[in-house]
């Protein structure tokens, strides 16, 4: 595939991203509210944390009566994973220093890090591409309609029953189904799923998907051995 294409598909799949999970930003604006916190700390979340997982978990901690300790340290733990992100994202985005290095880190997220991955590698431009323009299109989403989330509150009712809570695992679903093409893909994402689901029931919410990435983690432990197990 031409060079301008890849790179145009990569801009498509980070705006597509950006929108959808700037829509899903509404819910935590008004969960944020409704936890108690007032606009300026909602849009501070949103700002200077910027990874929906760690605000979730920081409002829900604070809503269920919670103290700030508690929020702090259960936001921070799953915040972690957008480090081991960065192992993944450093060969495509280096060299790089200074301001631009810190702009990247705070970039590093789920969704960026899905974008840049799921083009070519043999492409680092569009992977780039994929990176910076996911998130800044999702940081400019995110933190404008966490701000309209906020303001409306409980005026727009249970943001489940708009849909919005599914946008950003909807969008996800779309960048991982065309990488599930081997059997070895296929049976890690089942065995994640299924252990995902199994511990739900008995974990604080967000912990049940790290563990589950700990089954992809120990399968792509062992490098290929040969050619044939390298996916396409």
């Amino acid at each position: 595939m031409p060079r301008l294409p890849r790179l145009d598909a990569a801009r498509q799949q980070a705006v597509s991203v950006a929108l959808a999970t700037g829509a899903y930003a509404i819910s935590f604006g008004a969960l944020s509210v409704a936890a108690g916190l007032d606009l300026w700390q909602t849009m501070a979340l949103s700002l200077l944390v910027f990874s929906g997982g760690s605000q979730f978990a920081f409002v829900g901690v604070i809503g269920a009566g919670g103290t700030a300790g508690a929020a702090v340290a259960t936001s921070t733990f799953l915040g972690l994973r957008n480090g081991f992100y960065g192992v993944s994202l450093a060969p495509i985005l280096r060299p790089m220093h200074g301001w631009r290095r810190a702009w990247a880190a705070h970039m590093t997220i789920d969704e960026s890090t899905a974008v840049a991955l799921a083009q070519p590698a043999n492409d680092p431009k569009a992977r780039r591409a994929g990176f910076w323009w996911t998130g800044v299109g999702v940081f400019l989403a995110w933190n404008a309609v966490t701000v309209v989330g906020a303001l409306l509150g409980s005026r727009i009712g249970d943001p489940a029953q708009w849909g919005l809570d599914a946008a950003a695992a909807a969008a996800f679903l779309g960048l991982l189904w065309p990488r599930l093409a081997s059997r070895p893909a296929q049976a890690v994402a089942a065995a994640s799923a299924l252990l995902a689901l199994a511990l739900t029931p008995v974990l604080p919410s967000g912990l049940p998907i790290l563990a589950a990435a700990l089954v992809a983690v120990i399968a792509g432990w062992r490098a290929p051995s040969s050619a044939k197990e390298v996916p396409e």
